[in-house]
């Protein structure tokens, strides 16, 4: 067993992790299971059967064989019961009363391991993710998520959204699902992070019983990111619309690279929040757009620095002429009453973070699924602190470059040339 005063961590003989965070103050108790299962770990005829599974193990078990059986026992006792499918990991998680523990991992456990997979649900599911994406085909904002990762990662999972194309998901067999199940549902390719009031003891003890003879197998891998961009790429989506949905992406940094915690800085001095560079500029000085910020994603082998801005069609030539404008600022250095802010903004959040259950379980869950180990919240607090203007600069100097430059454009626009012609650092 490994332990520190954040969380302790042992492996059972079925290589199942667990994880547990004492969080002794608190009244809830958070379960959550990951699993190494997402769209990467999908063939391009598989697309979207990691989030397919993800939808049936709600559907009924051998024990509870209907939805609403696995739904309304951990209703009835107040708690909330979810599950979400990403690129790289699939999380099934409850949030209970402490009481109700035992139940909670009882239900996750029955779910992950006895699930019917009846073809009448996979069809009902079949047509419930269909609508999921005709909603997304409906929403400027997603459409634009859509194209910025279709333009970063072309013809590869990352680019792919997660639960398929309306062509894979019709054509997807229950087959399929069953082989992706006991490919990528196995112990040692899962992880059960645990916080709350609660001892890691008792915990092994409750795992053990539930999912001891959880059996291991051989997973899958998943597919790397390609990277042979040269130059600036654009791409617009035609819709009508009363907005111009804007998403600028250039690729930034994978999930345990060193530079990781100077991007997160950039992107929060860019625009994170009311006092961020884009926030006062594009919002408050030039009156452009209502919604403006940017984010950072982090993957095992790459990931991107986004902005996203909705405008008035007509001013979103000037919008993105001002959006290029600050990235070229970020490369002339930071003051340091600038950098200070942001780093208190940065730890702030996360500290604020560390006071909820659901929180602290999935730091800790999503971390060892996908590295193998857990960075603290002093250890991540104290990167942050350690940063210097120097260090932004540096990275700004080596990403935001003329030809790592994507952008996306939804909205009354025909072609990317006015555009492209834009795109200049």
């Amino acid at each position: 067993m490994m332990s520190n005063e954040d969380y302790s961590r042992t492996t059972l003989g079925n290589g199942l992790r667990v994880l547990t965070a004492p969080m002794p103050s608190t009244r809830s108790i958070s379960v959550s299971v990951y699993l190494g299962a997402g769209s990467r770990y999908e063939s391009p005829a598989s697309a979207g059967v990691s989030h397919m599974v993800e939808h049936l193990c709600f559907k009924g078990t051998e024990r509870r064989p209907t939805p609403r059986e696995i739904s309304q026992i951990v209703d009835s006792v107040g708690g909330s019961l979810n599950a979400a499918t990403d690129r790289e990991l699939t999380v099934y998680y409850g949030k209970v009363a402490r009481p109700h523990l035992e139940l909670v991992v009882d239900v996750l456990a029955d779910m992950l391991r006895h699930s019917l997979l009846a073809p009448e649900e996979m069809e009902k599911e079949r047509g419930v993710i269909l609508e999921e994406l005709a909603a997304v085909a409906d929403s400027p904002p997603q459409l634009a998520d859509a194209l910025i990762d279709r333009t970063l990662w072309p013809d590869q999972p990352l680019g792919r959204d997660v639960a398929g194309t309306p062509e894979t998901v019709s054509a997807m067999s229950r087959d399929m699902v069953r082989e992706h199940i006991g490919r990528q549902y196995v112990a040692n390719n899962a992880v059960v992070s645990i916080a709350g009031d609660v001892t890691h003891e008792e915990v092994l003890d409750l795992v053990g019983r539930e999912m001891g003879d959880w059996p291991r197998g051989i997973p899958g891998g998943w597919y790397p990111a390609a990277d042979g961009q040269q130059e600036p790429r654009a791409a617009v989506g035609f819709k009508k619309t009363e907005q111009a949905h804007i998403c600028l992406a250039i690729p930034g940094v994978s999930i345990e690279h060193p530079d990781r915690p100077a991007l997160d800085l950039l992107s929060v001095l860019l625009g994170e929040g009311m006092s961020s560079r884009l926030f006062l500029e594009l919002r408050e000085r030039l009156g452009l757009c209502y919604d403006i910020h940017s984010y950072t994603s982090h993957y095992l082998d790459t990931g991107s620095l986004t902005v996203y801005a909705a405008v008035d069609p007509k001013n979103a030539v000037k919008a993105l002429q001002a959006l290029m404008a600050e990235l070229r600022r970020l490369r002339e250095g930071i003051p340091d009453e600038e950098l200070a802010r942001a780093k208190e903004l940065s730890k702030g959040r996360l500290l604020l973070r560390m006071e909820d259950t659901r929180s602290v379980s999935g730091w800790n869950g999503a971390q060892e699924v996908l590295t193998g180990k857990v960075r603290t919240v002093d250890e991540v607090v104290g990167r942050i602190e350690a940063l210097t203007e120097g260090d932004l600069k540096r990275v700004a100097d080596r990403l935001l470059v003329h030809e790592a430059l994507n952008l996306a454009v939804v909205g009354p626009f025909r072609s990317e040339g006015r555009f492209l012609a834009l795109l200049d650092l």
